[in-house]
């Protein structure tokens, strides 16, 4: 299995990193992806990566903190990518729940972010709350420009974007959110989207999956993930397992499939 989106250098698992792996590891995760959310640390995320052969990383800088680097270019990003344990752009993208950023400096990181996706040739992780409408219409006419991936993580929106976006290509990432028993409506619109679009995450050190509500989340979790996956769509886990690692591994066509 493969947890497309993991935060793992946060104060979270400072103190245990290498037993969470272990946990991951054991319960049968092969491939983690450690998500930047802040471009100053960038440096942090990639020594993760740097030091493990199973994690490769992003970099980017999240809307909540878009206000503190207004003046991020593309080329920065860009440049980021040289390392090989590079092999996405963001997390980016839209939230007007929190407004922690106002509106024009999410904006600008959005359109930054998937500028350099596109000269990079590399994937954007786009997160989105209370943004659909605006997020599919910047979605389309970014693609206009040219095209490139996106995966719309955690998704947790309704379907117009969804199939807006599923019309550019989009990927999809569902998160321990699915198991959740009042969940109907995320459960409603995953099960619109076709299967090869679908990939797994646990966006841990948040969103643990039944059974494990409550708790500290973490990539050993990801396989419950699968199962609520699983059970939505009538598929067997094993299925699911296989079938969204070899989807992860197209939409992340950096990471070696062996």
């Amino acid at each position: 299995m493969f947890d497309t989106h993991v935060n793992l250098h946060g104060d979270a698992f400072a103190d245990d990193l290498d037993e969470v792996l272990t946990r991951a590891r054991d319960a049968g995760v092969r491939r983690f992806l450690a998500i930047c959310d802040r471009f100053d640390s960038f440096p942090a995320v990639h020594d993760i990566a740097a030091q493990h052969a199973d994690i490769w990383c992003s970099v980017g800088v999240h809307p909540h903190h878009a206000k503190d680097f207004t003046g991020l270019t593309a080329d920065a990003l860009i440049d980021a990518t040289a390392s090989p344990n590079v092999v996405a752009i963001g997390e980016t993208g839209l939230d007007f729940h929190y407004n922690y950023s106002e509106e024009t400096a999410q904006l600008d990181n959005l359109r930054t972010h998937i500028q350099a996706a596109r000269q990079a040739d590399l994937p954007v992780i786009l997160h989105s709350r209370e943004a659909d409408t605006l997020m599919a219409d910047i979605l389309e006419e970014e693609m206009a420009k040219g095209r490139f991936k996106c995966l719309l993580h955690c998704y947790t929106g309704g379907l117009d974007l969804a199939h807006r976006a599923l019309k550019l290509g989009a990927f999809f990432s569902v998160s321990g959110i699915l198991s959740f028993k009042n969940a109907h409506a995320v459960r409603e619109v995953i099960s619109t989207l076709p299967s090869e679009q679908i990939i797994l995450e646990t966006d841990c050190p948040y969103l643990a999956p039944v059974p494990h509500r409550g708790r500290r989340n973490e990539p050993a979790f990801l396989p419950d993930v699968g199962r609520a996956y699983a059970d939505l769509m009538q598929m067997a886990p094993e299925a699911v397992a296989e079938l969204t690692e070899r989807n992860a591994l197209r939409l992340f066509h950096r990471i070696p499939a062996s």
